[in-house]
Order: structure tokens, then sequence, then C-alpha cells
């Protein structure tokens, strides 16, 4: 039996797995590497602190999500040894693999800005990129009456992109509706310099965030946090004050990555942008939030990778050129407030743009403008994660981006 061995039960992961194993040939096989039975529903995570969802809905055992002809085994991973073409496991154990596809996903690394786990963590500073630092904004929001919120992007890149920006819209709403707005100011310090990483978005989001009287400072790299003070500093000099602080923290790849020497710097593992094979490794992909790729780390960018890794494997497998390129086509809902959200559609080469999606001039959902019918579709997407896209079932949505219905902004 030969084997595709996936390292990760995330998202990109989860989806291969459950894809491949109804595509594969006969005398192929999957297994599935992880180190835990619980699959986290992460876009839920934004909206956890404003009691849009319960904590139980956020979570299920990995072991209902994988496929029962996946080899699921939970056991951990050590390290992976490519000139051997194995993977040793947490228990001492190796799995030999014939293909290896990495979807270790990206971590939080909130102990790497000096002070921010000291004193007033996830008290008077948080994050809610996990279930854990949700939960405690939740209960930081419930009692705040007043002062200044300081949401801070550490560094990029991040998970979801856009999330920052929500939950400054959605904080923005949620004090307004509680009739406290005007004894909050929220400020957004992040270190790119605007809104977004896109110019359009970027510009569009920046007025959005100005009319609502949200404070952004740019180019603000941080570099340390003074609990006691509650002050947050940057590396040239300027420091903000805060009542409460909101952490968007250092993320950088999988431990086993690095462990591995598989990736640069940061973790993040070389992948050639559009074939999704790694640049230094000999039958080896990756997909997801793992790779160096110039696109969104993001559920749907995953989901658009899946697409074009499927294709490259079997054809990887019947020794064929790799026919499919992936455009860095990322599909984002950005959730405004007040019944609302706005939608950006873009790849490498192509800006945001507004228009209509998925069917051109019919929507039925505005692309770079707010709709209700915007926000029931991000909500939407929660049934659609847990029985499509992680299930690797198949969306009707080319995974190259489509310039029809679009025009200039």
């Amino acid at each position: 039996m030969k084997r595709i061995v996936i390292l990760g039960a995330g998202t990109a992961g989860t989806a291969m797995a459950n894809r491949l194993v109804r595509l594969l040939p006969a005398g192929w096989g999957v297994t599935l590497l992880d180190r835990d039975d619980v699959h986290l529903y992460q876009p839920g995570l934004l909206l956890l602190p404003f009691g849009t969802y319960r904590d139980d809905e956020l979570t299920r055992p990995r072991t209902r999500t994988v496929d029962p002809r996946v080899d699921l085994r939970l056991t951990g991973i050590e390290r992976v040894a490519p000139d051997e073409k194995r993977v040793v496991l947490g228990n001492g154990e190796s799995v030999g693999y014939d293909l290896l596809v990495l979807a270790t996903g990206s971590r939080i690394m909130p102990e790497a800005t000096p002070g921010l786990t000291g004193e007033g963590w996830r008290t008077t500073a948080h994050d809610f990129y996990t279930l854990e630092g949700a939960r405690a904004l939740r209960r930081a929001f419930e009692t705040f009456t007043g002062g200044r919120i300081v949401l801070n992007v550490a560094e990029m890149p991040i998970k979801c992109p856009v999330a920052p920006l929500e939950m400054l819209f959605l904080a923005d709403a949620f004090f307004t509706q509680r009739g406290l707005r005007d004894k909050v100011e929220i400020v957004y310090a992040t270190p790119l310099e605007g809104a977004f990483t896109k110019p359009t978005a970027s510009r569009v989001l920046g007025d959005m965030l100005t009319r609502r009287g949200i404070h952004v400072i740019g180019d603000f790299a941080a570099a340390q946090v003074e609990g006691g003070k509650r002050r947050l500093t940057a590396y040239d000099g300027r420091d903000i004050d805060y009542d409460l602080l909101i952490s968007i923290p250092l993320h950088g790849g999988a431990e086993v990555i690095t462990k591995s020497g598989l990736g640069d710097a940061g973790g993040w593992i070389p992948t050639d942008k559009h074939t999704l094979a790694l640049t230094r490794i000999a039958n080896a992909f990756a997909l997801g939030d793992a790779t160096d790729l110039p696109s969104s780390k993001a559920g749907a960018v995953a989901h658009f990778q899946a697409d074009v890794l499927t294709e490259n494997l079997l054809a990887a497998i019947d020794d064929r050129p790799l026919p499919e390129r992936f455009d860095g086509h990322a599909n984002c809902f950005i959730e405004t407030g007040h019944g609302k959200a706005m939608l950006i559609d873009f790849n490498y080469d192509t800006e945001p743009l507004p228009g209509k999606f998925p069917l051109p001039g019919i929507g039925p959902f505005s692309l770079l403008a707010e709709s209700e019918v915007n926000h029931w579709g991000k909500l939407a997407f929660k049934w659609i994660y847990w029985n499509v896209l992680l299930a690797g079932k198949e969306l009707p949505l080319d995974h190259h981006m489509a310039l029809a219905g679009k025009r200039a902004a």
C-alpha cells in the first residue's frame, strides 16, 4: 500500500484527507496526523466575545470530522525525516510516506512580545485567536463601562488578516448598542501603513474606521507591554496607554516544522506559489496557513488551494507534470457591525473590486460594500464549514478568481 501522509488535521488537512480518500487510485491510502481530538472552528472565535456563539458550537471531535477510511492518528508529531521519507510520531513510532502534505497551520506566540503575558494577561490584555482568549475577552467586554480600548497587531502575517478590523467594527457596534460608545475610545495600532494590506480595500476600510470614530495608528511595531502601567510601546519609542488591550500576537509556523528544519526564520514552509510543491524537498506539498505564500491565511484560501492540490497530487501519483496553478484566490467576509458585513474577493495580482458575487450582476453578495445579505452569508459559513468545506465536498466556486461581475474601484 502506498501512502499520502498529511500533517495537521485542521481545516486544510482535514479537507484534503476527506477529499483524497474518495479519489485515490487503488493501492493508495491516506494517513492524517495530529496531536489531539479537538477540532476548533476558528472563525467563530471572533464572534464568541459578543455572544453570537456558545463555546460548545465551536468544537467537535476530530474523529467526527474525518472520513472513517482515513487512517487518523492522534499521537502527536515529533519530526519529519524527508531523507528517509518518514514522519516520527510523538509516541516514538514512525510512518513512511510516498507523498507528504504539510498542513500544520500557524500558532500564536504572545510570549514573544515582552510583557504581554505578564501582569494583566487575560484580565486587561487579551487575544481572541484562542478559545481561552475569546472567553476571557467576553468577560472583559461584559464589565467594561468606559475607557480606551487598543487593538494591536504585533506583526504580519497573521491568521485571517481581516479579523482585527472585524473586532474593531463589532466592538464599536457592541458599545453603541449598550449606550456606552461615547465613553469608549477605540484605537487600532497596526504595523501596516493603513487599515489593510491591499490599497483599495485599505482605503475603503480606513474610511469606515474614521467614520466610526476609530483612530488608526499606522507603522506601529510593538516592542513591549507594561501590564502594570497598561502601556504598549513601539520600537520607535511611541507609547499608547490603554484600559483594555486586545492583542493579535506574533504568529509563526508549527514547532514541528522548525524542529524538522523545513521552515524559514518564521517557521513558514517555502512553497511554490502556484503548484503548492515544496521548493526544497521532493515528493512534498503544503497548503493552508503553514506556507510562506503571499496569500491570506484563511479558510477559504485553504479550500481553493485544496482544489489545486488535489489535481496536482493525482498527477504526481501518475508521474505527470503538475497541471493546476493556484492564483492566490482569497474570499473573505468582513463583519462591520449592526447586522451588516462586507465581502472582498482578490488574488495575487488583482485587488478587491466592487461588484456582485458569486453570480455576475446578480450576487446575492455585494463586493466591497456593506449589506445585511453579506452578514447572513458570514453566519451561514459555519454550516458550510462543518458540512461541506471540512468534508472535502465541492463548492460551486472556481478556485481561480473570476473578473466577471466586477468593476474598477
